[in-house]
């Protein structure tokens, strides 16, 4: 197996499209046609990950946390980054990651934190802006069925909860074709007025290669007019963070105690205590912070995420409840969840999931 077919079952499910501008997601080091023989799933890039890949054979990692975040202009091993990275590379280990932009799938991370606590009815929190483009194109009417069904079964037409979504309307197009040109309908040289269908699908931006395909191999003319426009509105597929329902409701310490015991914490930090029920829990693995007036907005009475400062527990301002679990500890169920992804598609190959625990914070 070569690492592009590991990279296509994972950018299938959480597209590098989806990832924060400040992540580095993706193939880090390595050749995408390379052979590999074992694939190691790990939260972070250690020397003990790296050991332990070679002890196992393991030519690729895939990890959550990116090895190198920001561009490195040598390698000298001065830091731990630069080091790590001439031992991997050293080593014929190829390092892949996956990182926001599984945080960011409507079905990556964050729905399975919410599902480990049995937070029903989810969504997304903040739902990504700029992802969604809209393609609208013109086809004689016979031609309409076909164009606008190839167009669905590459992914166009998806709108919230319905499918098959388009808007048609029947108008005339004129063009005259030249003397190189091998038209469709019409004559050279002679302005031809042609009955046509106008097409209007939303797609995700990622797609419209898939999208393009499509279009250019139904369409009956020589030259196909179409147009692509990018679109501000938000996607529910993709973006920050979940919210759900817990039913039945609870009391602020029995959510508090459900929380440590579902996710084996020996300790969390919380803003006060308002005596509110909990019924509506918003989340977000890793660094949440930023999505506090969100969760605020969504109605949450609970928002548990991890790396809160001293400040952002007042922002809580009595109206949710601030839940500070962890980052390692939010975050490093990422190992199954990668590992369930590759092992659905591939039942057979050798994939391993790290026992080294990264988590570089200690409690005394």
């Amino acid at each position: 197996m070569t690492i592009r077919e590991i990279q296509q079952v994972l950018e299938h499910y959480a597209p590098l499209e989806f990832q924060e501008d400040y992540d580095n997601a993706g193939l880090i080091i390595g050749n995408p046609d390379a052979e590999i023989s074992n694939v190691l799933i790990a939260l972070d890039i250690t020397d003990e990950v790296l050991d332990e890949a070679l002890q196992n054979d393991c030519n690729l990692v895939i990890s959550h946390h990116p090895l190198i975040f920001k561009g490195l202009k040598r390698l000298v091993e001065a830091d731990p980054i630069q080091r790590l990275t001439v031992k991997a590379i050293q080593n014929h280990i190829a390092v892949y990651a996956m990182h926001t932009n599984l945080d960011n799938s409507v079905n990556g991370l964050n729905a399975w934190f919410c599902d480990l606590l049995g937070i029903k009815n989810c969504r997304i929190l903040s739902p990504g802006k700029g992802l969604l483009s809209k393609l609208v194109t013109f086809c004689p009417v016979d031609h309409t069925d076909r164009i606008r069904q190839a167009l669905f079964e590459v992914g166009a037409g998806h709108i919230g909860n319905y499918d098959c979504c388009s808007y048609n309307l029947t108008g005339q197009g004129t063009f005259r074709a030249s003397e190189n040109a091998n038209p469709f309908v019409g004559e050279k040289n002679v302005i031809h007025f042609e009955t046509e269908s106008r097409i209007e699908v939303i797609f995700p931006r990622f797609l419209e290669h898939r999208v393009l395909a499509a279009l250019l191999k139904n369409h009956p003319y020589e030259e196909v007019a179409y147009d692509i426009y990018p679109l501000s509105n938000t996607a529910g597929f993709a973006g920050s963070g979940m919210v759900g329902e817990q039913d039945p409701a609870m009391t602020e310490v029995q959510f508090l105690e459900k929380v440590k015991n579902q996710m084996g914490l020996p300790c969390l930090r919380h803003s006060e205590l308002s005596g509110k029920k909990i019924s509506r829990i918003a989340v977000c693995t890793g660094s949440g912070a930023f999505l506090i007036p969100e969760a605020i907005k969504s109605g949450a009475n609970a928002f548990l995420t991890a790396d809160l400062k001293y400040h952002e527990f007042f922002d809580a301002n009595a109206q949710l409840l601030l839940a500070d679990i962890g980052h390692y500890e939010s975050e490093r169920f990422a190992k199954d969840l990668i590992y369930g992804i590759l092992i659905e598609k591939f039942p057979n190959f050798a994939f391993l999931i790290s026992k080294i625990n990264t988590n570089p914070v200690h409690y005394y």
